[in-house]
């Protein structure tokens, strides 16, 4: 056997869709990996082995501001090399915000080497008018903006016409996508019940008046994975997913699992909704 030949999988093997992107994915079909607290080591294996399917990696909750500045460069550094954009979560944002300090948190997010920024009001209250200006004030930044729609408080859920009114207003404004709250848990917030599972009629009624392809669905269980992509199909884009999970949610992108063999392998590119 000669040693130096390379050794590959048949294409139509390892993804039976023939529709899965490569990247760079500009906006559909990404994925975006909750990190609350690798390291190095752990965070370069990460990248190592699956930064083929992984476009975002949020830094959770306020951990950018605890973790050690060189630590967090080398994080920025390695994710860049892997062509993979790193950026800190929401909640960071609102301590900024609650303390009037957003001027400095988007400078000093430039000055570390950020190239995107969460903003968000899952726990505390932006007045519409507010919203927008720091969106553009973030530009004004050099900083990409990611917005976030929803509470993070139990049993909440945003009206429909609300969610849709500030999609396209965050999105007018310069807004490069809109996520949907789920949390970290996919329990008891958003589009999800107590015991996790979707409300598909929200779903369903959301994207039927938006263009969901600039919109991210917090779905950090596989359960609710499997029912998203089922929905919306293998472009659809997901987030807070948990790091061991990663080529599990593309192997359903894929149809390389049993969910999702005969959906995927049979897949449409424009999902009926």
């Amino acid at each position: 056997m000669d040693s130096c030949m390379e050794i590959s999988w048949n294409a139509s093997l390892i993804d039976p869709t023939h529709s899965r992107q490569s990247k760079p994915r500009t906006t559909t079909g990404l994925t975006m990996v909750l990190d609350k607290g690798l390291g190095l080591t752990a965070f370069r294996d990460l990248l190592q082995l699956a930064s083929a399917y992984v476009d975002f990696i949020k830094l959770g909750f306020g951990t950018t501001g605890i973790t050690p500045v060189p630590i967090l460069q080398k994080k920025i550094e390695i994710a860049s090399q892997y062509h993979t954009y790193l950026y800190p979560g929401g909640t960071f944002f609102e301590v900024a915000y609650t303390q009037g300090k957003t001027s400095e948190y988007f400078y000093t997010l430039k000055r570390l080497g950020f190239d995107w920024v969460e903003i968000s009001d899952g726990t505390v209250s932006i007045p519409e008018s507010d919203r927008y200006t720091l969106i553009e004030e973030a530009q004004a930044h050099s900083l990409r903006v990611i917005t976030e729609i929803g509470k993070k408080a139990k049993h909440s859920i945003t009206p429909i016409h609300q969610l849709t009114h500030l999609f396209k207003q965050d999105r007018k404004h310069g807004a490069e996508f809109v996520i949907i709250e789920g949390r970290e848990s996919g329990c008891d917030v958003g589009i999800y019940d107590d015991c996790g599972m979707m409300d598909t009629s929200y779903v369903h009624q959301v994207c039927s008046f938006i263009d969901h392809r600039y919109l991210w669905w917090e779905c950090p269980q596989i359960s609710q994975q499997i029912e998203l992509l089922h929905l919306l199909g293998n472009d659809v884009n997901i987030g807070n997913v948990a790091v061991p999970d990663i080529l599990s949610l593309e192997s359903l992108r894929r149809g390389l699992r049993s969910d999702t063999l005969s959906t995927m392998t049979s897949l449409k590119k424009d999902p009926v909704l």
